[in-house]
């Protein structure tokens, strides 16, 4: 999801960086240009963030349904770890209503997941995302985006999947990493982890050796973000966490 006043700042370094992990991708707009980006009939401005997104995953329902058995939806200052998105999904099947991202609580009964750390659709969730408006069971009753869609999944028996790992911790992120790694004072809570439909933990044990997303990334972050997930290595390093064995030896437990 972008705009014209973005393709520069952001967008582009979107493109040079995580986007050229996608299989598929797709730049939304309210204009068509050679960068290039999908025109959608729907004007710019915070305000329309939910019609954004509802034309655009009608457009992608239309022209692109048949290209993937899953849809990302992320902003222009979103930061995704595709190949981590990709485990994740590995064991899921497409074919039912499922729903990803990092779940909120209040306003919905099965909550909702956050739009700036982005949101995952299966090929199902996405049919009756579309049928919804078509058959007026979900309408554009608010402005607050990720709320609104969550509404319409709830209504059209669209499952949410707990995408935390193993150890329970989280993997898509609606701020950057040091809003959730720094152990802080005892404060109040800020909102997005009163929000947090699960407990929040703070310091080194809040997020995913896998982690898929950070919000609120911009230009030069994309690409220290990018060098750190695929160039980084400690030499001499034995990764530790290892999910594949750990579900292994859970199955012959149980």
């Amino acid at each position: 999801m972008t705009g014209p006043k973005n393709l520069e700042s952001r967008t582009k370094h979107v493109k040079q960086t995580w986007g050229k992990h996608c299989h598929h991708i797709l730049y939304m707009s309210s204009v068509k240009t050679d960068f290039p980006t999908v025109e959608l009939n729907v004007s710019e401005g915070r305000e329309n963030l939910y019609w954004k997104t509802i034309r655009a995953l009608q457009y992608i329902h239309q022209h692109h349904q048949d290209k993937a058995n899953w849809f990302l939806k992320a902003d222009d200052d979103t930061f995704v770890v595709i190949e981590n998105l990709q485990y994740i999904l590995s064991n899921l099947d497409p074919d039912k209503p499922l729903y990803l991202g990092r779940r909120f609580k209040p306003f919905i009964s099965q909550g909702y997941m956050s739009g700036g750390a982005g949101y995952v659709l299966s090929k199902e969730a996405l049919r009756r995302f579309v049928k919804g408006f078509q058959t007026g069971r979900c309408t554009h009753f608010s402005t607050i985006e990720d709320m609104a869609l969550g509404k319409c999944m709830e209504t059209m028996k669209v499952e949410p999947v707990d995408t935390r790992d193993l150890k329970g911790r989280q993997t898509f992120h609606a701020f950057p990493l040091d809003h959730y790694i720094i152990r802080q004072l005892q404060r109040p809570r800020p909102w997005y982890l009163i929000y947090d439909y699960y407990v929040p933990n703070e310091g080194p044990n809040c997020c995913s050796d896998f982690i898929v997303s950070f919000h609120y990334i911009h230009a030069v972050q994309q690409y220290v973000l990018e060098y750190f997930t695929y160039h980084l290595r400690p030499y001499g390093y034995s990764y530790r966490f290892k999910p594949d064995k750990m579900v292994e030896a859970n199955n012959k437990t149980h």
